[in-house]
């Protein structure tokens, strides 16, 4: 029995406001997940706010406190027994549509540097190929972009493909795994306090800028677009968000003005990890199904107009998801 109510409205006030500002986190924003010691700690302060109910409720001269415990209680027992009719691909869309823009916008000063380094590399590669037109070989280690932009370009034009439409499906399926491949190793580099993750983006922008320049001065301009722009627009800012997902980790190693413990910074940071390179897994299967099909079909059979305007619609309806505020409204 309680004899000093107020004293001990006082004494319990913290356990139930800081069960409060759980809640409230978790009502906000449904996707992101609580740690073990996190969750323990909320059902800790979820019992011990419900002996308080059951404690003060004998006191009818204190309803507007025990309705605000019932209140508590009720929401808390809601998220604890918590049994959601809806499938796991339902909850992996969800992730997607309202977490993976929240965790990008969070990060977005990340995402700005990787921008910043790929830019950097994209501008030195292409001053590179004009300057000495002999580092080609060096700058795009590929077979079929060693020759001269208009002979493939003339051969990519003749060929039929009408007749490679079988094999685009296990085209597709490579390119997929070969992209979300490229792209964790693109993060995971960041473990190395961010250095790999910043040389890989270079890389990546030498190879975009001498691609351009290479195409561009050869009068190739408007297959180069066709060419990159539907799956490209894409592909490159996922790329980016790997990047700024290595920088995150790379940040979070370093701790460079943070005073938190190494396990704190990286506890700090592994939620938005886990989303950003889920949402990045997530484009990059569709940039794989339109570089294997749709990127791979040129004029007279495809209008590069055409294709260029798909890219751009891409490129807006992409710019505008991850533009989007991420926090899921009731």
């Amino acid at each position: 029995m309680i004899v000093d109510v107020p004293r001990f409205v006082a004494a319990e006030r913290d356990t139930w406001k800081e069960l409060e500002t759980i809640l409230e986190r978790i009502e906000a924003d449904p996707s992101r997940r609580l740690s073990v010691a996190d969750l323990r700690h909320f059902h800790y302060l979820y019992q011990k706010t419900s002996a308080d109910l059951a404690r003060i409720s004998t006191f009818a001269f204190e309803p507007r406190i025990c309705r605000y415990l019932e209140s508590l209680v009720a929401r808390a027992y809601g998220e604890v027994h918590e049994t959601r009719e809806t499938k796991r691909s339902a909850r992996l869309g969800t992730l997607f549509w309202y977490g993976f823009p929240a965790a990008f916008q969070r990060r977005i000063a990340a995402f700005w540097l990787a921008v910043a380094i790929m830019m950097a590399g994209t501008i030195f590669g292409g001053v590179v190929l004009r300057v000495d037109p002999t580092t080609k070989p060096i700058l795009l280690p590929f077979s079929h972009l060693q020759g001269d932009p208009a002979e493939r370009v003339a051969h990519e034009e003749k060929a039929k493909r009408s007749s490679a439409a079988g094999s685009q499906s296990s085209f597709s399926a490579f390119l997929m795994t070969h992209n979300i491949r490229v792209s964790i190793f693109t993060f995971s580099s960041g473990i190395a306090a961010g250095l790999g993750t910043i040389v890989l983006l270079f890389y990546n922008g030498v190879i975009l800028g001498a691609i351009t320049v290479d195409y561009v001065f050869a009068g190739q301009t408007r297959f180069l677009l066709g060419w990159l722009l539907p799956h490209g627009v894409i592909e490159i800012p996922a790329i980016l968000i790997a990047g700024q997902a290595g920088l995150l980790l790379g940040g979070a190693i370093v701790g460079w003005k943070d005073r938190a413990s190494f396990r704190q910074r990286l506890r700090n940071v592994a939620p938005d990890l886990v989303v950003l390179l889920f949402g990045l897994a997530v484009l990059l299967v569709w940039a794989g199904v339109i570089e294997a099909s749709f990127s791979q079909w040129h004029e007279p059979v495809m209008p590069y107009g055409l294709k260029i305007g798909f890219g751009l619609v891409e490129l807006t309806l992409l710019v505008l998801f991850l533009s989007k505020r991420g926090v899921r409204q009731s």
